[in-house]
């Protein structure tokens, strides 16, 4: 299901940005953490052998989906003389925003997108979200069966590529889920497929690879993250994402950015989802779903004026829910009172 959003509910509060997850989960003695040795850097593959990525994919600029939920809702909105919400709506619907490839056979969907993006001289930013064990069997439950089958999809997705330019976010979730201890999602395992989605999609030239490294309410422990992506395949990506669906400002992204980065021992670039974080994270209950008082964050955009930071980017589709709390419909479904709540 294209657009579609995940959840975090065993990810501690966004808030608790310098808290260190459940010491039982996370243990920065790599001989104590699980499936340790998957996680252990190869020099040659993190220093010396890393490849150069191509930095600018054919456009540069991003393309805006004229048939989103939020587009269609504008036009309900304004059949219904209901001008003002319209207005609100179109805050979301005119800006460019990531779609989440979810099923097991993305290709031809992977194959309109971009083509309907290089046709406008825009490129698209798609999400690659059908790992085994899909968010630890929470609200965005799902994924492949197996590691054959991911592997099935990746190259389904791949080969809807073509030549065409596309920036792409690598599994939201999947590797701090597994380091903080997912119980079905095996850490040597989840890092191998990671790794070979990298090198089938970053066979393409125009297009653009970032592994997701979750937010900085959530692994503490960076070398270890940093150890993690590495083995994930981020020396040959573009990048790592941070703040998918979440709430973190922009500024405290950018101080962990720049210390992951530092710690995986070459130079990674990265990429924000601002989608939501212009109010930060909430500091009540269950702050990732859904939460009440937040509104759209910075736009998206290529042009950051920040070192190593490629792009803000509207990763999470604003207006569709977290998952059903707080009266939402399930995860990835769109919810108009919760849109107009982020347009005040």
């Amino acid at each position: 299901m294209a657009g579609a959003a995940r959840s975090e509910p065993d990810s501690p509060s966004p808030d608790a940005a310098t808290t260190a997850p459940d010491a039982a989960a996370i243990v920065p003695d790599a001989a104590a953490a699980p499936d340790a040795a998957a996680i252990v850097p190869d020099a040659a593959a993190t220093i010396a052998g890393v490849a150069s990525p191509e930095q600018a994919p054919s456009s540069t600029e991003l393309w805006t989906d004229p048939d989103t939920p939020a587009a269609r809702q504008v036009a309900a909105y304004r059949d219904a003389g209901r001008f003002a919400d319209a207005a609100r709506i179109e805050r979301i619907a005119r800006e460019p925003q990531a779609t989440w490839l979810t099923g097991a056979n993305p290709g031809p969907e992977v194959r309109r997108l971009t083509t309907a993006a290089t046709v406008v001289g825009r490129t698209p930013v798609l999400v690659a979200y059908h790992i085994p064990h899909r968010d630890c069997g929470a609200f965005s439950a799902g994924g492949a069966d197996s590691s054959r089958e991911y592997r099935a999809y990746v190259d389904s997705f791949a080969e809807g590529l073509g030549d065409r330019s596309a920036w792409v976010i690598l599994e939201p979730d999947a590797v701090p889920q597994a380091l903080a201890g997912c119980a079905n999602a095996g850490l040597k395992e989840r890092l191998g497929l990671l790794a070979y989605a990298v090198d089938r999609l970053k066979a393409h030239k125009n297009v653009r690879v970032y592994v997701d490294a979750g937010h900085p309410g959530w692994i503490s422990d960076l070398p270890w993250l940093a150890r993690a992506l590495n083995k994930a395949g981020l020396p040959r990506a573009d990048g790592f994402s941070l703040n998918v669906s979440n709430f973190h400002t922009t500024p405290t992204l950018l101080t962990y950015a720049r210390r992951l980065a530092q710690a995986t021992g070459h130079t990674p670039h990265f990429v924000f989802d601002t989608s939501r974080n212009g109010n930060g994270p909430y500091t009540g209950p269950d702050p990732w779903c859904n939460p009440p008082s937040r509104t759209l964050g910075p736009p998206p955009t290529l042009h950051t004026n920040t070192p190593s930071l490629d792009a803000h980017l509207w990763i999470k589709r604003p207006g569709e829910s977290d998952g059903t709390c707080r009266g939402g419909p399930p995860a990835g479904v769109w919810w108009p009172e919760y849109a107009l709540s982020l347009t005040p």
